[in-house]
């Protein structure tokens, strides 16, 4: 019982902040992302009958503590489904992200773990299925199902089966780039799970964020429909602008920025004023992503590399679904 899978991550245009539900991870509101090529996981997972416990390798080292405690707890999931409670797993992980830096790292992570035990137990799920499995190990990671355009139903029913995600629109739909800025490999002081409760349960400005979601997902759907790169970006900076402040009316309030992450910001603000169309977004953490056409990527790379404080700079055109190997 074995069966390997690769997924890659995704960058939310309108940011997931928020659970309603910690336990099954229920989001406080609809999302929307796009998914990447450059970055990926892929997970083999096998059952072996003569296994006493999980084991989990991550890029050839044995995990143990609370990262393995995901992964078991996430499994057995999967084995409470399958009616194969006490079988346990090797799971061999090769992640091509930037772990805990604000890559998302645990979108792809969870995406290509729940595809391969569910290929290895063979349950047959349908994507709809998959993706509502995936949720319950890391929320944006249901998006990673799906290649393209994905968007997150928030649902509204107290046992998630209504929050799931859905494709917006497929991977060839539209040739945009996405520059990922990388600014630092440490990891964050504050973890996303950690900021997202304190600002939910302390944040003065939490409610006002929510009630801009509506309109924000909407509006940028409609842009992606029509390919119109000015309304999406806009969109998706001043969404990105508007969830990282409603870090600082937390208590205690907090930022994942850094000095560096505001340069490069400045600088994708001076490329609009010389009239190139690029726009930024960042999750939670200091590396920021940079949105463009493909006719600008000369213009926009040369000016990011020569930003101070930036170690990094690589592209993504937008990604595939889940496959298996």
């Amino acid at each position: 019982m074995r069966a390997t899978a690769k997924a890659h991550t995704n960058i939310a245009l309108i940011k997931y902040w928020g659970k309603r539900n910690e336990e099954i991870i229920l989001p406080t509101n609809s999302s929307l992302s796009v998914t990447l090529d450059a970055f990926y996981t892929e997970t083999t997972v096998h059952f072996k009958e003569e296994l006493e416990r999980d084991t989990f390798i991550l890029n050839d080292q044995e995990i143990s503590g609370v990262p393995y405690d995901q992964v078991t707890n996430y499994l057995e999931l999967f084995r409470s489904y399958a009616d194969q409670k006490g079988l346990f797993a090797e799971v061999h992980s090769l992640n091509k992200v930037p772990t805990a830096a604000g890559f998302a790292s645990s979108a792809s992570g969870f995406a290509a773990l729940a595809g391969a035990t569910a290929k290895a137990l063979q349950l047959n799920l349908d994507d709809t299925a998959l993706s509502r499995f995936t949720r319950q190990g890391s929320g944006s990671a249901c998006r990673s199902i799906y290649g393209g355009f994905v968007q997150w139903e928030m649902g509204t029913l107290a046992d998630g089966s209504d929050s799931y995600a859905i494709p917006i629109a497929p991977q060839d739909h539209w040739d945009i780039r996405v520059a990922a800025v990388v600014l630092t490999a440490k990891e964050k002081d504050v973890s996303s799970r950690v900021g997202m409760k304190r600002t939910v349960d302390t944040s003065a400005f939490y409610d006002g964020w929510l009630e801009t979601l509506p309109r924000d997902l909407e509006e940028i759907k409609e842009g992606i429909g029509r390919r119109d790169f000015e309304k999406v970006g806009a969109i998706a900076e001043a969404n990105c602008l508007k969830m990282h402040a409603t870090t600082l009316g937390a208590v205690p309030p907090f930022t994942y920025w850094q000095d560096t992450t505001m340069s490069v910001m400045e600088t994708v603000q001076q490329l609009r004023k010389e009239g190139i169309s690029a726009y930024f977004t960042i999750d939670a953490g200091p590396n920021v992503k940079v949105l463009y056409l493909p006719e600008d990527e000369e213009k926009v790379m040369q000016k990011l590399q020569a930003t101070n404080g930036v170690t990094e700079v690589i592209v993504s055109k937008v990604g595939e679904g889940i496959s298996y190997l």
